[in-house]
């Protein structure tokens, strides 16, 4: 039998503390893309939608692609933004009305919109409105979801990433793909459960290459084998959005002994809880990475800085100055520093001749009361470009993608990667494609939260992280929370 599965992808990390809203132009920004060429575009990398095409093709699916849209995690998504692309979404859904056999969407699980607090549920409602309770539909998500109760009502199959760094979004794509194929021919017929508690994030922020995540994943990973269980999915939650169903989530996609299954995802969730205080990062403060970094010999590679704070993938601003300003002063040598997120700069460098001696007023124009002002600099403008790049390593391996009209200025012993569209290091390309080589500096200053190590772990002597002040900063209970529910830890201990 020949199934007819609608896809799309729609995804947004909403940091409500943020002062940028993710308007229609900062899907733009970042790529919106519909039908063949979306599949064009992103059909053979690390997506959603490349999981969803290796059980497809194979299987005979007639697959309808709606669209492909995401936007740097950011301020909530404005309604003009969120209906524009649902809106693509579900017409098609109505135009197949009757044809459609099942729905296969790549979301992220923490978009929060102007007008409401759960924008996959709102999507999922506005589908069923249309397909009705039966049809299936299946669901990827990043492990940062918040995933609300509603989300898994409307849809059956509810599956997370498994990595953070996220190097198996394709590989999650395809196990949905696959629940949702037996599901269409009527071998099984899966819920998805959901247990909770009442936290803000898993205390590590979900990070599965060391600490209590690699056990739980090894955990879920192992009941998978169990009959009727499909996926197990642990969420680590995103903290940043201040809503009422913030948190970490664990879910069961299954079918047959449900209380065995929910009991299951209720003690995953519990050691979660009990392993609240169990921290494996160490946050240094700009001025301890400094001093490390300003004593550091590169014997076997870079030393690599991570500012968590200023993380634009949680929605940071991208242009705190604290940590470059920290690396100026100290005079440190053969380093390079990305991204410097200033649309203002970048233009008025672009407008330069390279090789020239240039001031400028840089970064720090968004919220200057947070992660530091703007720093008056004077040095020499290296390139310019108009930023586009395509990845090569373990997350945007063969992906297209742009920072805008950008520049690399040099101050001191310091390459500068100035830059338009706001986005988090996680590509040695991301720097390359403009001239500078990271594994050949000695001191990296990036900005990024726990991606970059993907790609940069490799080529690193030592990676150290910071905590800058920025807006994405790793102590929560410095962000003014209005909505969350009360009591949730860490603000209430």
């Amino acid at each position: 039998m020949t199934f007819t599965v609608l896809t799309a992808e729609f995804s947004h990390e909403s940091n409500t503390f943020s002062r940028c809203p993710a308007d229609y132009a900062a899907f733009e920004d970042r790529g919106v893309s519909e039908g063949e060429a979306a599949i064009a575009a992103r059909g053979a990398a690390n997506t959603p939608l490349a999981g969803f095409l290796d059980i497809g093709r194979p299987a005979g699916w007639r697959i309808i692609h709606a669209i492909s849209a995401a936007a740097q995690p950011s301020g909530p998504v404005t309604r003009d933004a969120f209906d524009r692309i649902a809106g693509v979404i579900v017409a098609a859904a109505k135009a197949h009305a009757g044809q459609i056999d099942g729905v296969l969407l790549g979301l992220h699980g923490a978009m929060v919109t102007e007008f409401c607090e759960d924008g996959e549920g709102e999507l999922l409602a506005r589908l069923r409105a249309v397909l009705g309770p039966a049809i299936p539909i299946g669901v990827t998500l990043d492990p940062h979801a918040n995933v609300t109760r509603r989300m898994t009502e409307l849809a059956q199959i509810v599956v997370s990433y498994k990595t953070y760094p996220h190097v198996d979004i394709r590989e999650t794509g395809r196990l949905a793909a696959g629940i949702l194929q037996r599901t269409m021919a009527g071998e099984i017929s899966p819920v998805t459960l959901r247990a909770d508690r009442p936290m803000l994030e898993e205390v590590n922020g979900g990070r599965t290459d060391i600490g209590p995540m690699v056990e739980r994943i090894a955990r879920a990973k192992a009941y998978e084998q169990e009959p009727g269980v499909f996926a197990v999915s642990v969420n680590g939650g995103f903290g940043n959005a201040d809503i009422a169903e913030v948190g970490p989530t664990v879910l069961v996609t299954c079918e047959g002994e449900i209380e065995r299954h929910r009991a299951f995802a209720e003690e995953m969730a519990e050691d979660m809880w009990v392993r609240r205080f169990d921290t494996v990062t160490d946050f240094l403060s700009v001025e301890q990475a400094v001093a490390e970094a300003a004593s550091y010999v590169a014997t076997s590679g870079p030393l690599i800085i991570a500012d968590y704070a200023d993380n634009p993938g949680g929605g940071g601003y991208g242009d705190a100055t604290g940590l470059l300003a920290a690396m100026i002063a100290a005079d440190l040598d053969d380093a390079c520093f990305g991204p410097m997120v200033d649309p203002e700069v970048a233009a008025d460098l672009r407008r330069t001749q390279p090789g020239s001696t240039v001031s400028v007023r840089l970064g720090g124009k968004v919220n200057p009361q947070i992660g530091g002002g703007p720093l008056l600099l004077t040095g020499t403008l290296v390139s310019v470009s108009d930023g586009d790049y395509v990845g090569d390593g373990p997350m945007m391996g063969g992906l297209r993608s742009s920072w805008g009209p950008c520049a690399v200025l040099r101050v001191g012993g310091i390459e500068i990667l100035v830059t338009t569209i706001r986005a988090q290091m996680n590509d040695l390309q991301q720097f390359r494609a403009f001239g500078i080589d990271p594994a050949k500096k000695r001191v990296v200053g990036l900005k990024s939260m726990q991606h970059f190590r993907a790609a940069f772990e490799p080529i690193a002597g030592k990676v150290i992280v910071c905590d800058s002040g920025a807006l994405c900063t790793p102590d929560l209970s410095k962000l003014p929370y209005r909505r969350a529910r009360r009591p949730i830890f860490p603000l209430d201990r």
